[in-house]
């Protein structure tokens, strides 16, 4: 399972406004996408799901 560029920002280290104003997108929406990351990855943080992914080449 791959994560979709928007989810692919959970390990770029940036905030969530950060995120948002890059991508044009709302904070809350930025959240939704980290929140979705975390669940496909099934960790507890964005900082695991983002090491998950990295192991995985997802990002």
């Amino acid at each position: 399972m791959l994560l979709c560029p928007p989810e692919q920002e959970i390990g770029s280290g940036y905030s969530v406004a950060d995120i948002a104003g890059r991508l044009h997108l709302a904070q809350g929406t930025v959240r939704n996408y980290l929140s979705n990351a975390v669940q496909k990855t099934q960790t507890h943080t964005r900082h695991e799901a983002a090491r998950y992914a990295r192991e995985r080449d997802w990002q």
